[in-house]
């Protein structure tokens, strides 16, 4: 089987840009080990602080955090870092030519429970010289992305990446140590009937999302003909990672309790990575109006509303919103 870095070669990425994910798969290791490790690691529970977005952070947060910022900050060709659980921008190398925003821990709320949670990560080539701890240079669309990807901790330890040039799973082999190559060129389902979305929160969303769950639910007698199965783990990486498994749409949209901001995930670390996997793999994703890789940020902690998953069943709550 092939190692990571051997497909990367073959598919002729740089070699500066492989020593940057090589860097981070070293991160998320050390981040696999502690969770093995669980409570006799003492990574368990929260602390006593509040992230930029003014949550709780729970002791592997900031771990999973100070292990990809360390390593990456120290990367010759990494001019800055921004992470959910950074206030600002960090800069790394002035002569970088990369620029990676990640989400350390996805699902962290799920640690205690011993539930699967994930690393997720984006690659940007910095377009001009200013400093990494600028956040404007950072503040590219999705489509300028070079590579993306998640680490999911689960049973296995697995590693689901894009330079765009499809999407490949990779297994942490931990005889010796590396991510080693089982699943090329994934690809999702058009068609589903299996959706994934926080119900609890049903009284909040616009009248157009609560009309396409409304159909879903009337089943094979409602508009959409068919009988849906409802699937929430409450953490986006095992989500998609089902969607990129056996497929299904993954929804978490605009709702009222925050009015005035746009959704609940975060643009640059979030929606645009796991967009650019799951259009890299066939799959579509969507605010609901537009793409979400076309959306513009105004700062490194935009939200925005997610849909995405299988193309068709996209197009569908896209139409409900649209029509």
């Amino acid at each position: 089987m092939k190692r990571l870095d051997q497909v990367l070669a073959a598919d002729g990425i740089p070699a500066e840009l492989e020593l940057v994910i090589d860097h981070i798969m070293i991160a998320c290791k050390d981040i696999a080990y502690k969770l093995g490790q669980g409570e006799l690691a003492g990574i368990l529970g929260a602390t006593e602080d509040q992230n930029v977005q003014g949550e709780t952070q729970k002791k592997l947060d900031v771990i999973s955090n100070d292990l990809l910022k360390d390593i990456l900050v120290s990367n010759p060709y990494v001019r800055g870092i921004a992470s959910e659980e950074e206030d600002y921008t960090v800069a790394g190398n002035a002569n970088g030519k990369y620029l990676v925003t990640f989400d350390p821990l996805d699902g962290s709320s799920n640690i205690d429970v011993n539930l699967s949670v994930g690393t997720i990560f984006s690659v940007l080539e910095a377009k001009d010289n200013r400093p990494g701890d600028d956040q404007e240079v950072f503040l590219q669309n999705g489509r300028n992305q070079v590579a993306a990807g998640y680490v999911l901790y689960g049973p296995s330890v697995i590693l689901v990446m894009t330079t765009g040039k499809g999407v490949n799973f990779f297994t942490l082999d931990t005889n010796i140590g590396e991510f080693v190559l089982t699943k090329s060129n994934v690809q999702i389902p058009a068609d589903t009937a299996e959706f994934a979305i926080n119900m609890s929160n049903q009284r909040f969303w616009e009248p157009e999302m609560k009309q396409y769950i409304d159909d879903c639910l009337k089943g094979e007698e409602g508009p959409l003909a068919k009988r849906y199965n409802m699937r929430w783990v409450a953490s986006m990486v095992a989500e998609v990672h089902r969607i990129l498994v056996r497929g299904g749409i993954f929804m978490y949209p605009y709702d009222t309790r925050e009015p005035s901001k746009a959704g609940k995930l975060r643009l640059m670390y979030e929606g645009n990575p796991m967009s650019m996997l799951v259009e890299q793999a066939g799959g579509a994703s969507s605010t609901g109006r537009m793409d979400i890789m076309d959306v513009a940020p105004k700062g490194i902690h935009d939200r925005v509303p997610v849909v995405l998953g299988s193309k068709n069943e996209v197009a569908k709550v896209v139409a409900y919103h649209t029509k």
